[in-house]
């Protein structure tokens, strides 16, 4: 059974999880749902994914701004403005280039940080503004307990947009979510 509510959840999308492209894929095509969540970015992340897409994935201008634009047409409520003198509030995140994120997450109310880099965002310091911390592979358990079918189904709808099954997008996915990935293929693969 699909809920037909929209769930108030929500989540910031940090750069490092935007970039790999069948992880990004996935988690847009999640929150597409609104029975699972709402995504949040700002504009310094957006501006992080097209730094690591050109410089580590080594995509175009042209191909960078496409994607760019993908999404904030797909999410046009998702950009969140965060106003610099916030960053001096969450000054207990340690790494300084990251207290954006947790300042995005301030501004949209959302509930959690998907991120891969959670070390950057100390339990002690993020609880204290009422936000969680979670890897993809986390996350993507998480969806796939609240909704299991569905999250089978926007796998398989991933699939064919690449003309491939799901078993090949999992495989694509299991370095940066290897329990959401044995989940899976223990379920149905």
């Amino acid at each position: 059974m699909i809920f037909t509510q929209e769930n108030e959840y929500s989540a910031v999308l940090d750069a490092c999880v935007l970039v790999p492209m069948a992880l990004c894929d996935l988690l847009l095509r999640l929150a597409e749902e609104p029975a699972m969540y709402r995504p949040f970015w700002s504009e310094q992340i957006l501006n992080e994914l097209a730094k690591a897409l050109k410089t580590k994935l080594h995509r175009t201008s042209e191909e960078v701004d496409r994607r760019r634009k993908k999404m904030m047409e797909a999410f046009p409520e998702a950009m969140v403005r965060v106003p610099g003198e916030l960053l001096k509030a969450v000054e207990c995140v340690p790494d300084k280039n990251d207290r954006h994120v947790l300042a995005a997450a301030i501004m949209a109310r959302a509930n959690t940080i998907v991120t891969q880099n959670t070390r950057h965002f100390p339990r002690e310091c993020i609880e204290k503004f009422g936000v969680l911390c979670q890897t993809a592979d986390e996350f993507l358990v998480h969806q796939y307990h609240l909704l299991p079918q569905l999250v089978l189904d926007k796998l398989d709808d991933q699939a064919a947009g690449i003309s491939q099954n799901r078993q090949y997008v999992v495989t694509s996915l299991t370095k940066a979510a290897p329990q959401f990935c044995g989940l899976v293929k223990a379920q149905v693969l």
